[in-house]
């Protein structure tokens, strides 16, 4: 029988564990001030200079992270051969490199979301309002569209509509069904890992949190490309996916373009109800 001291559970490690079980896991003697839920509306952000700095944050990163991004996915397609470029690995390097750089430049302005999925979550986590939500996302699909029209002059109009442009599709041998259930577990895990890595209880207990941050942050986005590059070319952003689709502008794009904006949206709420009411479990929560 599991030995107990005043409702703590002692386990099977020698090392007792501080916090009581169930639904009394509650300490109250907390050293962190849990943020307030962000209100529906905030219509003193759109007084505020800070808040069109951090949406033209989100813009230039997104245009950024599309430069790179397609640049490198065009390449690889232009190579004459698998040797003669860094492959799969290296566009999974390009695309999770880039949100760990991109996240640490703009952190501190605007959260660094980079991905209209991540602001939905946060929006769905009540982290955010809904009027920065939707300020955001249509900053972030801006810049991506501007990001793939420099690519495509870069590249020419040959060479970018010879590769799709990098936009999007369900690789065959593969149904639309597989395609969006393959976009909604990665952004699940995105999503998943955005808010992890951001918890203001983690950042209480350990000051090196919010330095580290943007490193499992890209690093998952870096793994669901090595996983899921196969099946939709990895999406998991519908501003990159919506920017490339609109810059090459072909039917079948955009006959499968819903799955690149329901699948990370969906498994971006997901990740959103998982943490707060699971992990976190704030409705649980006594005041």
């Amino acid at each position: 029988m599991e030995a107990r001291e005043d409702g703590v559970r002692l386990g099977t490690h020698r090392f007792r564990e501080r916090r009581p079980l169930g639904t009394e896991a509650q300490i109250h003697d907390k050293d962190y001030q849990e943020p307030p839920a962000a209100p529906l509306f905030e219509v003193a952000e759109l007084f505020c200079w800070s808040f069109y700095r951090a949406a033209i944050a989100e813009f230039i990163a997104t245009f950024l992270f599309l430069y790179i991004t397609l640049l490198t996915a065009i390449q690889v397609s232009n190579s004459p051969s698998k040797c003669s470029s860094v492959g799969a690995l290296g566009i999974s390097w390009a695309f999770g490199g880039m949100i760990f750089v991109l996240v640490y430049c703009t952190a501190g302005i605007s959260g660094g979301h980079i991905n209209p999925a991540v602001t939905f979550g946060l929006f769905v986590g009540r982290k955010l309002s809904l009027t920065r939500t939707l300020f955001y996302m249509v900053m972030q699909c801006l810049g991506a569209i501007c990001g793939a029209i420099v690519v495509k002059g870069f590249e020419g109009n040959s060479v970018f509509e010879l590769h799709s442009g990098g936009a999007n599709v369900v690789s065959d041998g593969y149904t639309q069904l597989a395609g969006l259930g393959a976009e909604i577990i990665g952004t699940f895990l995105l999503v998943y890992t955005v808010f992890s890595a951001t918890d203001a209880k983690f950042s209480a207990c350990d000051s090196r949190v919010p330095i580290l941050a943007p490193l499992p942050i890209g690093f998952a986005v870096f793994l669901v490309h090595l996983a899921t590059i196969p099946i939709t070319g990895t999406g998991i952003n519908p501003a990159r996916s919506l920017a490339a689709a609109l810059i090459y502008n072909e039917k079948h794009e955009w006959d499968e373009h819903w799955i690149f904006w329901a699948g990370p949206l969906g498994g971006a709420a997901l990740a959103a109800f998982y943490h707060q009411v699971v992990i976190r479990a704030f409705p649980f929560k006594s005041n």
